[in-house]
Order: C-alpha cells, then sequence, then structure tokens
C-alpha cells in the first residue's frame, strides 16, 4: 500500500497553532507590556509628535521581537517545560516543533527586525540593536546561573527605549537612560509575580528566579520595585518638564500597583497571574498621561 503525503498545504496548515503559541501570538500581554515604554520613548524624544516611519517600525519591531524572545525561551527550557503545570503543552515540550525548526524561526524573526532597523533607521540605533539580540538571547538561560535572571528580562524589555531615542534625536539622552531604569525595575517587580506562579515548580526541578530568592519576603520586595518604579517616573517628569496629566499617569499607576498587592495577599497562583497581568493597564496609563500632557503643553 502506498502512504500518501499530505499537501504542503496542508501540513502548514495544521501546524500553523503551533507556531502561533510558540511566539505566543495568542497571548499578546508581552507585547504590550514591551510596546508601553517604547511608545513613552518616542513621545518623549519626539516632543509628542513622534514620526511615522518610527511609529511603525518600533511598534512592528516591538511584535516581532517578543515573539523571537519566546521562540528562543522556549528553546532553552524545552526539557524543563514539562515538569511546570504551566507549560507543559507548549509546542517543543511535547515535541510539536522540533529544536531545530525553533533556532530557524528565531534567526528569521530577528533577520526581520534587522532589516527593518537597517533600512528605515539610523547608524546609531543599527548599533544598539545588536545589544538588544544579545540580551533577548541571553536571558531563557539565565535561569539556571542565577536568582535574578529577571534583570537581565529587565534589560532586555527596556533596550528599545534607547533604540527609540536615537531613532527620533539621533543620541541617547540621559532622560532615555531613566525611562530605562523605571522600566527595568517595573520589569522585575511584575516579572517577579509572573514568577510567584512557577514557584512551587520551579523549586522542584531547580529552575531560579527572583521569586524563590526573595522567598516569604516576595511582596515587600515587589512593593519596593513598584516603589522605585514610580520615583523614577516621577524623576524623569521632572527632568523633562511634565505636567499635571502625566503624574496623574503616574498616580494612576501606581494605584495598580497598590491593587496588585491586593490580588497576592494570599500568594495564589491565579491570583498573582492576575496581578501580573494587570500591568498592561499601568504602563497604559503612563503612556495616555504622558500623551495628553504632550498634546496639551
Amino acid at each position: 500500500m502506498r502512504m500518501t503525503v499530505p499537501p504542503l498545504k496542508a501540513r502548514f496548515r495544521d501546524r500553523l497553532p503551533d507556531f502561533i503559541q510558540l511566539m505566543r501570538i495568542n497571548r499578546p500581554i508581552g507585547t504590550l507590556l514591551l510596546l508601553w515604554p517604547t511608545l513613552w520613548a518616542l513621545w518623549l524624544a519626539a516632543d509628542g509628535v513622534p514620526s511615522w516611519t518610527n511609529l511603525i517600525v518600533f511598534t512592528a519591531g516591538v511584535f516581532i521581537m517578543r515573539a523571537a524572545g519566546c521562540v528562543i525561551n522556549d528553546f532553552a527550557d524545552r526539557e524543563l517545560d514539562g515538569h511546570v503545570k504551566r507549560t507543559r503543552e507548549r509546542p517543543l515540550a511535547t515535541g510539536r516543533i522540533a529544536p531545530h525548526e525553533a533556532l530557524i524561526l528565531f534567526a528569521g524573526l530577528c533577520l526581520i527586525a534587522f532589516l527593518m532597523v537597517v533600512l528605515f533607521t539610523n547608524a546609531l540605533t543599527l548599533w544598539l540593536s545588536f545589544g538588544g539580540v544579545a540580551l533577548a538571547f541571553t536571558y531563557p538561560f539565565m535561569k539556571r546561573y542565577t536568582n535574578l535572571p529577571q534583570i537581565v528580562l529587565g534589560a532586555a524589555f527596556s533596550w528599545a527605549i534607547p533604540m527609540a531615542w536615537a531613532a527620533e534625536t539621533g543620541s541617547v539622552a540621559q532622560l532615555a537612560w531613566l525611562l530605562y531604569i523605571a522600566n527595568l525595575v517595573w520589569t522585575v517587580a511584575y516579572d517577579t509575580l509572573y514568577a510567584m506562579v512557577d514557584r512551587d515548580d520551579d523549586l522542584k526541578i531547580g529552575i531560579k528566579s527572583t521569586a524563590v530568592l526573595f522567598g516569604d519576603n516576595d511582596r515587600a520586595a515587589v512593593g519596593m520595585l513598584q516603589g522605585t518604579t514610580i520615583l523614577v517616573l516621577a524623576l524623569a517628569g521632572d527632568q523633562a518638564e511634565l505636567g499635571t496629566l502625566y503624574y496623574l499617569g503616574v498616580t494612576a499607576m501606581a494605584g495598580f500597583f497598590v491593587y496588585q498587592q491586593y490580588l497576592i495577599r494570599e500568594r495564589d497562583r491565579d491570583a498573582c497571574f492576575h496581578a501580573f497581568l494587570n500591568n498592561n493597564y499601568a504602563g497604559l496609563a503612563v503612556f495616555i498621561g504622558l500623551a495628553l500632557d504632550l498634546a496639551l503643553s
């Protein structure tokens, strides 16, 4: 009996959901958490009127590089994800996608993002992009060697800030680095919430994280990180001579942080995950306040 091979189109259609899951296209929270600080930088660097080219390039770039980060993260964790309740059905963990396919996809996504930078931005932005790729590739492996992988993630998630600033102005001002610090600290805070969801499983298999490091002091540590985020954003607003609407946005972010502390009071897995997701609104609030303040000033 002859075996029939499914048409290429049919095989692609059958496997498409697995690649969508691998790139987390169906879960946009990470893209949004990358997008808001990128827009903060674009709006501040351009005094409220960023170029359409940079807006399109960096919005698309955020989507592409977040997808690439998810792919390389799952590649690094392919032997571990099967032991964690939340990740055991990921395509690499189950074998539905082969490791070499993930590496090809990662390289392809990085190449697309790189070409966008080459074609539509300037030399400084291009040089900075190499740092972004290095951070995206490095982060997933850090959880094996340090209890502070969230700091590397924060550096990676914040790297679009100096890149966006460079694309708009041709240089990276001190104000951009203040935003960078604020976002790095904020990322450590919300990714600790995320890590609290998996902490029990991570302890069993030896995965390191700030949630493991902080232990019973996790809520206090997250609170200190959140407070530092608000303080640095206030300093950035003072340096940029922003007004009331911006500070209302920062105050709204602080309100969301208080709500997140309420959610994690019992350290319930689902509640910690809900608190992590809530950070989307915190970042959006700052962007709305900043954009309105610049538009009406």
